[in-house]
């Protein structure tokens, strides 16, 4: 008898075999997402409706980068002490509050109090969505799960910028409705449809942060993470600065920048599935090298088309990152543990987009023609670093699983 083995179809292989509660994860964060309108306008927002000076909504976005780089580790300890469904909704619904808070406060310490707070809410759903996905699926579907995780923000961001340039006309007020709305949307379908998982009493005694950090992986991990922050987030501080310098309009950006997100939103699904089979390391570092290199090729254009092209090549590398970081913290966090090491990893970004201007900025000040070289060599850098990282977390994954068939 001849046995027949039925390879599953292209939906299948690419949607199949996640859970329920993963999904209703997926439709929160793109409804979340699709409301994304207040932030990619509110440096506007500060100047134009409030009337702020560029100084004054330079310190005012700065309290909001302070509050994210609390956001990561508050949420993850949250996650981990009270559970990923507590810290989902109530994130969501402290965000929505604040939106709506932010959009009717007028005075500059109001507004200032507004955009710290946000700062530390409106991304603390990250390390528990996170932790659910690793609690959730198995291991060897999570870069898929973490994929299709980063297709519905991607996604719904791009929706969002469109319908917010056109919504906004009627006013900034209805951006902070529509952001706090697909906020509270999130958080009442995560409470009324994913059930709560956090670690037993006892294992939420036993370790913090200090332990995360003692992990010297995970430690590399982060350190490498915030590398490559630096790196990527150049494309939304300082690209933006070196092509008007060089006499494009902002105009020339947002085209620019288009070629970023249909990429992403008709190529990272097509790829998913195959990124998600090979080795996360040498995958990752890939993705590392292709992002390096197109910022690198910045400094060889100066037209709209040449840079559309350098976005081109580096949103692959991008789409080939998708998913892979979140399995990789997933495989070595332990359960009780997975929010914090989860916060940590954000912590990472956070970190990076306080930092990424600074840097950027000051490189251009020195010279168009440095700054995408010095960015090419630090991404370079960070492949390298996952390179010699990644057998020493095979090890220990070889290790962990044999002696789980010991045990057994």
């Amino acid at each position: 008898m001849t046995t027949v083995i039925e390879r599953p179809g292209f939906l299948q292989s690419r949607l199949g075999g996640l859970p329920r509660a993963f999904w209703v994860l997926f439709a929160g964060t793109l409804v979340n997402r699709l409301g994304t309108m207040v932030e990619p306008f509110i440096g506007i927002y500060l100047t134009q409706a409030r009337g702020m000076s560029l100084a004054a909504a330079g310190l005012v976005m700065t309290t909001f980068g302070a509050g994210s780089l609390l956001s990561q580790p508050v949420a993850g300890w949250l996650t981990d002490r009270f559970g990923r469904r507590v810290t989902l909704t109530g994130g969501m619904t402290a965000t929505a509050v604040t939106f709506v808070a932010l959009g009717y406060t007028t005075s500059l310490a109001g507004i200032v109090v507004a955009m710290l707070v946000l700062g530390v809410v409106v991304d603390a759903y990250r390390p528990a969505s996170q932790a659910l996905v690793a609690d959730l699926v198995s291991p060897d579907d999570r870069p898929r799960a973490y994929g299709l995780l980063f297709w519905a923000i991607n996604l719904g961001f791009a929706v969002a910028m469109v319908s917010g340039g056109w919504l906004v006309r009627s006013g900034f007020t209805v951006l902070f409705w529509v952001d706090a709305i697909t906020s509270l949307v999130f958080g009442v379908l995560v409470w009324r449809a994913i059930p709560e998982r956090r670690p037993a009493r006892e294992e939420r005694q036993e370790g913090g942060f200090a332990a995360v950090f003692r992990d010297r992986p995970m430690a590399v991990f982060v350190l490498i993470s915030f590398g490559y922050a630096l790196v990527y987030l150049q494309a939304y501080t300082t690209l933006p600065l070196a092509m008007t310098g060089g006499g494009l309009t902002p105009g020339a950006y947002g085209v620019a920048m288009a070629v970023n997100g249909v990429l992403i939103v008709l190529v990272q699904p097509l790829t998913n599935s195959w990124v998600s089979r090979r080795d996360p390391f040498r995958t990752l570092a890939g993705g590392f090298v292709l992002v390096a290199v197109g910022l690198g090729l910045t400094a060889l254009v100066s037209t709209t088309a040449g840079y559309a092209l350098t976005v081109g090549v580096w949103t692959v590398g991008e789409i080939f990152t998708a998913g892979i970081p979140g399995a990789i913290v997933a495989s070595l966090a332990p359960a009780h543990l997975r929010g914090r090491y989860s916060g940590a990893y954000g912590l990472a970004w956070s970190a990076g987009g306080l930092l990424a201007p600074l840097l950027g900025t000051r490189l251009l000040a020195v010279s168009p023609s440095v700054v995408w070289p010095v960015t090419c060599g630090l991404g370079l850098l960070a492949a390298a670093g996952l390179l010699v990282l990644g057998p020493a977390v095979r090890r220990r994954a070889a290790a962990a699983e044999q002696a789980a068939h010991s045990e057994s």
